[in-house]
């Protein structure tokens, strides 16, 4: 019978993650920009269904919660091609 041998066990080679530290800070901020979007747009509602609230129209909900979920969908798509290993 023969024995089998595994290939890395006589490499020297290090394996490295293919993300670093800064790839997952980045990734953090992008996803509380996205969280901090949600909770911004989330509300607004009447209590009573036959009256109609205006204040779901309002800046917050309209404008800045999905500017602020879009720009954290640009900082994850950021995060994950940044290339850490790269040399200046």
């Amino acid at each position: 019978m023969s024995k089998k041998q595994n290939s890395n066990i006589g490499n020297s080679e290090k394996q490295e993650f293919i993300f670093q530290k800064k790839n997952y800070l980045f990734m953090f901020i992008g996803l509380a920009c996205i969280a901090l979007g949600f909770i911004l747009m989330s509300g607004g509602g009447s209590d009573d269904p036959t009256v109609f609230n205006d204040d779901i129209y309002n800046f917050r909900r309209i404008r800045l919660a999905p500017t602020l979920v879009l720009i954290g969908l640009g900082i994850e798509i950021y995060a994950i091609l940044l290339n850490p290993h790269k040399k200046k």
